[in-house]
């Protein structure tokens, strides 16, 4: 996922690995935008099988590196121990794995950056075989680190439909799509497109790119701040702008007329900024994620010199970017916390190329003493994460797993079972 490297890269040169990299750790005066032309979009109306071989991996519980909670623990659930790793497409060469989802019929669905999706069958312990499921890389732009198709979400309540987000070219834009299955549902009908949204990029870098469906059955669509570096544009303070937001969406009658509806209790809905927005002051939500139990959503937001942050995103929140980075000023010139919601969790490796890579609260059955934790990962050093919150705090918090891999993403089964996702070396489902 060579794209998720450049998320957080800022002005640098591009890398070519894809999740979002810190930029320098001086914020300098950024290069003028590109001239590409600003798109405004659309006009809305209100409105699991056994894998054998299981790769372990080593690790020893860190220090944290925010402050721990101001009271001791209060919850029954067990301690947190360590995770392994099992294979379940460890040698097959990926191009850029940026997905992992469930379909309708339990088939596991692959994204990958260029702009192909890979279907397989769960098949005991047989290394599954993979069959083409849509290839849109005619139209998907994946020239820099960090384009190319970057979200997928299935309709939750129709199967014939999937979404999905991608960067395209000419002038530079993130598009967010609807496609239809074919009668048979072995593949989609790549010439049945539906573009729901698209938003002018002005810059390679910070697209965002996570899509996902909430309890409500709304689309939920991150947008990172634009790129370059220090949010040049001001977008993430700025609702006249989609940037540096997460949007909520109707799509549930979407036509080629009126391709999505604001749902009339967005925070914005009546007035005052553009109504998609559910968040905004995000500099690039990489990866976000619904708590089945709770709805809570989670995101990840990936830092610019110093600061990667979890935040739970609330209706209408202003995370502070680029105000704050993290739970700390990032510009002197205009540090007001006023009205804005801090991190649940900072960290920073003293100005170290990192990126974090957001996960879920496990669900599943798998792993009892992980049920009820917020895994996450950091693409650079290739650490898993979790953490237990209750009561508005951070209760408990260590190092679950040092895969020595380049995550680039994290999914969930209908199970609530997790799987990682490297940039080289294959997809693995988390185990005990």
């Amino acid at each position: 996922m060579a794209l998720l490297l450049a998320l957080a890269v800022g002005c640098q040169s591009m890398p070519t690995a894809l999740p979002p990299t810190p930029t320098p750790t001086a914020a300098p005066s950024p290069p003028p935008p590109e001239p590409t032309a600003l798109l405004a979009g659309p006009t809305p109306t209100t409105a699991s099988a056994s894998v054998p071989n299981a790769v372990r991996v080593s690790l020893t519980s860190p220090p944290l590196t925010a402050p721990p909670p101001t009271s001791p623990p209060s919850t029954d659930a067990p301690p947190l121990e360590t995770l392994q790793l099992e294979p379940l497409w460890a040698d097959r060469e990926f191009r850029e794995p940026t997905n992992l989802a469930q379909a309708h019929d339990g088939r596991l669905l692959v994204t990958e950056q260029d702009g192909r999706i890979w279907a397989f069958e769960p098949s005991g312990s047989e290394v599954p075989a993979a069959t083409e499921f849509l290839d849109i890389t005619d139209r998907v732009s994946s020239r820099r680190s960090e384009e190319g198709l970057l979200g997928l979400a299935l309709d939750p309540t129709d199967e014939q439909f999937l979404y999905v987000y991608y960067s395209a070219a000419d002038p530079r834009r993130s598009v967010v799509s609807r496609f239809t299955l074919a009668a048979d549902q072995s593949r989609v009908d790549p010439d049945s497109e539906l573009v729901i949204l698209e938003v002018g990029q002005p810059y390679a870098n910070h697209n965002g790119g996570q899509i996902a469906f909430g309890p409500d059955g709304h689309l939920y669509i991150g947008l990172g701040d634009g790129g370059s570096a220090g949010d040049p544009l001001g977008s993430g303070q700025d609702t006249s702008s989609l940037l540096g937001s997460i949007l909520r969406i109707d799509v549930s009658q979407a036509t080629p007329e009126r391709p999505y509806a604001i749902p009339p209790d967005n925070p914005l809905a009546s007035g005052g900024g553009r109504g998609e927005i559910w968040a905004y002051g995000l500099r690039n939500p990489w990866r976000f994620s619904f708590d089945r139990d709770t709805g809570e959503l989670w995101a990840g937001d990936v830092g610019q010199n110093r600061w990667e942050e979890i935040d739970l995103i609330e209706r209408g929140g202003n995370y502070g970017w680029n105000r704050l980075e993290g739970n700390h000023c990032f510009s002197a010139r205009d540090c007001d916390r006023t009205g804005t919601v801090p991190p649940v969790w900072e960290y920073s490796l003293d100005g170290q190329p990192c990126s974090v890579i957001g996960g879920y609260v496990y669900r599943g059955s798998a792993i009892p003493w992980l049920r009820g934790v917020y895994v996450y990962g950091d693409f650079c050093t290739g650490e898993v994460f979790g953490l237990r919150y209750a009561d508005g705090q951070v209760i408990e918090h260590q190092r679950l797993a040092d895969t020595r891999r380049r995550i680039m993403s994290f999914a969930e089964d209908y199970q609530g079972e997790l799987y990682l996702l490297s940039q080289k070396s294959g997809i693995y489902r988390l185990a005990d």
